[in-house]
């Protein structure tokens, strides 16, 4: 019902913007990494989600179940993220897309695979291992909140107790904290990538950033941008196969799994945890929805 006209005069002020921004903009250095990321992104945002509301029928009886549910039904069941919206680089999603990144753990299963399973590959502390990264010290290949309690506080406290311990004193500048600050040096890589107003990533992402902030944008930046260097390796190796990403959600990245990509199990786990940081540990889990994910060991 549009005429033609109107279409044609469209395209060519579209075809004048590209020729512009490319006579007068330099290529950034990383739009190769970045054209990868949009591609992923928008792969998923035009592949449907199964989403089975009726598997919360059993708590309609509460107000917030039927306000999720009325509330969602309103959208569309696809995932929309925005890669450009915060400063660090991780994602959002856009108005009226399913809220992936919000969305309560009491809610997830509705969420059920195409292929029969999904599947879950999740940085174990994946800001904690950026740190030792840009340290240049080699990654525990354990849980490093378990690692801490027996390398870092001397068996002195639990695993719960060194997880707390160690996240209060990471980002709180003022905090002093002997044994966490001699085995995590962050003064040495804030001042390899903070200038006094901008944090330059390892990843040459520059952001603006003040002392209280740098040393949590130069983490969760970093740590932004690796785990999608890592979801791009998967998407790569995922051509051609049943088996497709359907979705990240912070640090965890979720496959829509076919069987027959049984081959390949081991090498995917394999490319997602060796970065360019080191070897990270990855745990694996898997379910018939993403509400009933069970741990796997994979070797």
């Amino acid at each position: 019902m549009i005429p033609r006209f109107f279409l044609k005069d469209l395209a060519c002020i579209k075809n004048k913007i590209c020729g512009f921004v490319f006579s007068h903009y330099e290529k950034p250095k990383n739009y190769e990494f970045t054209l990868q990321l949009v591609k992923i992104l928008t792969e998923i945002k035009n592949t449907k989600l199964n989403v089975d509301y009726s598997e919360l029928n059993d708590r309609l009886y509460e107000f917030k179940i039927r306000r999720f549910v009325l509330n969602n039904k309103k959208n569309l069941p696809y995932i929309n993220y925005d890669p450009f919206k915060t400063k660090t680089g991780r994602l959002t999603t856009r108005l009226n897309s399913f809220p992936i990144l919000t969305m309560d753990k009491s809610y997830r299963k509705i969420l059920k695979p195409k292929n029969g399973w999904f599947m879950e590959f999740d940085f174990n502390a994946a800001e904690l291992r950026v740190l030792l990264g840009l340290l240049g010290k080699e990654q525990p290949q354990e849980d490093i909140h378990a690692w801490n309690a027996k390398n870092v506080y001397r068996e002195l406290t639990t695993r719960e107790e060194a997880k707390k311990r160690i996240f209060a004193w990471l980002y709180n500048p003022k905090s002093k904290d002997y044994l966490s600050n001699r085995a995590y040096d962050r003064d040495s890589v804030v001042q390899k990538y903070y200038n006094g107003n901008q944090v330059s990533t390892f990843f040459t992402r520059t952001i603006e950033a003040d002392d209280h902030h740098a040393l949590n944008y130069i983490l969760q930046s970093t740590a932004a941008d690796l785990f999608f260097k890592q979801m791009i390796k998967v998407w790569e190796l995922l051509q051609d196969r049943k088996s497709r990403i359907a979705f990240c959600l912070h640090d965890s990245l979720i496959i829509d799994y076919c069987e027959e990509d049984n081959d390949i199990l081991v090498k995917l786990k394999k490319v997602f945890s060796d970065t360019d940081l080191g070897n990270f540990m990855v745990n694996v889990s898997a379910g018939e929805h993403y509400g009933n994910m069970n741990k796997l060991s994979i070797k």
